[in-house]
């Protein structure tokens, strides 16, 4: 074992190979602390061909690995075990290229996605990938987990928003399918079994990214709604009104609101009074408007006139817009505290899942009823992006239940709500992925055919199971 541990030094250099248990414990502690993770070693390669010598050692000793990003992952996706080593490409955090004529930027994969985003911006583009940890994930892990955010109803997830990428495979070649070209209809497309594959078909080490143009107006509101059903007329009645320029559309529930007011710093409720259900809504346009008006006043007004439409037909009960981008970034910032105030209120089950956009409101009415008919007392704390269907229905333990036994009931309560996604044609993930967490839940829900060729894919790419065993796959 040592003398792996020399080739792998001398491949990175002594200083990128961690061993001390202190300090991998960065490396090895999980985001939610719902695994034990430890490792035989964790290295810091800096470029893709330091990745593939790695990869080409482990091969050759069977040591297994898991590949790692900014580890702010929700399913124990990069958890490792004693005898596994750890990959983390934080090193490789280039921006390789920015092609503003072509929309695109190709960027290494340990990259952290708000920088990929800043570095849009400076050439007047934009990335829309965004979500909560933006601020420290990493790019390949993104791709790696098809991650979602609040820009999908608009833009799509990642696999959406790559033209191409790079990864080492599990003996050591190098794939290189980087492409910032639009059309490419040669054969399979391969750089998709990467995406989503969280680690365990290769390490992804590159990507191309598409890029958009940079909005030049945005249009802002939170508004008070009665049910799920008014949100859902309200988010079909603002697509038809401004097409293309809907960006956002998130729901919150009345619980998650008055969480974030109570818990969170100079956070308010935008509305005077309170409402069960909260939507907010972000509207963006990169087009000029009629010489008369500029397009931010022009968007504004289409918003706010979509809004009083809807109030006197009693689907909105009230509504603030946003008439500066200060008070826009304020009330994105109620989605993102809401997220934060959760963990104030005790022990939390979560469900990151998605069901046909129309059946959002019936989800929402049954698993409510399941869950509170099982545990009475408990706390239903629902949000998430209803303009593509994905709701993350976390459930707040009762105030008056120990922490402990209310977390011991999770896999009863996951199995009431995953069989509701189910019935109503859904996915128990939509955008966490799998990693140990649903592996259940894969065996359960995926149809056997589905199953069988996850497992030729997985043998194919990687015949010994040296990437990330014990994921995804059951």
């Amino acid at each position: 074992m040592q003398n792996f541990l020399d080739r792998i030094a001398q491949i990175v250099g002594a200083q990128h190979l961690i061993t001390a248990a202190a300090a991998t414990q960065k490396y090895t502690t999980e985001l939610r602390q719902r695994y034990a993770s430890e490792c035989r070693a964790v290295v810091l390669p800096a470029d893709p061909e330091q990745v593939a010598a790695v990869v080409t050692c482990c091969a050759a000793a069977k040591v297994s690995m898991v590949p790692q990003g900014g580890n702010t992952g929700a399913v124990g996706g990069a958890v490792a075990r004693r005898e596994q080593v750890i990959i983390n490409l934080g090193r490789m955090n280039r921006i390789l290229e920015v092609d503003a004529a072509n929309y695109s930027m190709r960027v290494q994969a340990g990259c952290v996605l708000a920088d990929i985003q800043q570095a849009a911006r400076r050439h007047e583009r934009f990335f829309p990938l965004s979500l909560g940890a933006q601020g420290s994930c990493q790019i390949g892990g993104n791709l790696a987990t098809n991650a979602g955010g609040i820009n999908v109803l608009r833009y799509g997830s990642a696999r959406d928003l790559t033209l191409g990428l790079e990864a080492v495979l599990a003996d050591g070649r190098r794939y290189c399918g980087l492409s910032n070209v639009r059309k490419n209809n040669t054969g399979y497309d391969l750089k998709n079994l990467f995406i989503g594959s969280e680690g365990t078909l290769g390490i992804i080490t590159a990507a191309d990214l598409k890029l958009f143009p940079l909005a030049r107006a945005q249009a802002a509101a939170v508004v008070g709604l009665q049910d799920a059903d008014s949100a859902l007329a309200l988010l079909s009645s603002l697509r038809a009104a401004t097409g293309d320029c809907l960006t956002t559309f998130e729901l919150m529930a009345n619980i998650a609101v008055q969480a974030a007011v109570a818990h969170i710093p100079r956070q308010s409720d935008p509305l005077p009074q309170q409402h069960p259900w909260y939507a907010l809504i972000v509207a963006t346009t990169s087009h000029t408007a009629a010489e008369s008006d500029d397009a931010e006043t022009a968007l504004q007004r289409q918003l706010e006139s979509c809004l009083a439409q809807a109030m006197q037909q009693d689907i909105v009960q009230d509504a603030a817009l946003a008439t500066n981008d200060r008070q826009a970034q304020q009330l994105l910032r109620l989605r993102e505290n809401i997220v934060t105030a959760q963990a104030f209120e005790g022990g939390s089950i979560k469900h990151d899942i998605s069901v046909p956009l129309a059946q959002v409101p019936e989800f929402l009415r049954r698993a409510q009823h399941a869950v509170q008919a099982a545990m009475p007392g408990a706390r239903p704390y629902a949000y998430g992006h209803m303009g593509d269907g994905n709701i993350h229905f976390n459930i707040s333990q009762p105030p008056d239940m120990e922490r402990a036994a209310f977390l011991a009931q999770a896999p009863q309560i996951h199995e009431l709500v995953h069989e509701i996604v189910h019935q109503l044609n859904g996915s128990f993930s939509a955008e966490h992925g799998i990693g140990i967490a649903k592996l259940d839940d894969m065996k359960k829900y995926k149809d056997a055919v589905s199953l069988a060729l996850y497992q030729q894919i997985k043998r194919a790419f990687d015949p010994h199971n040296l990437f990330n065993p014990g994921k995804v796959n059951p």
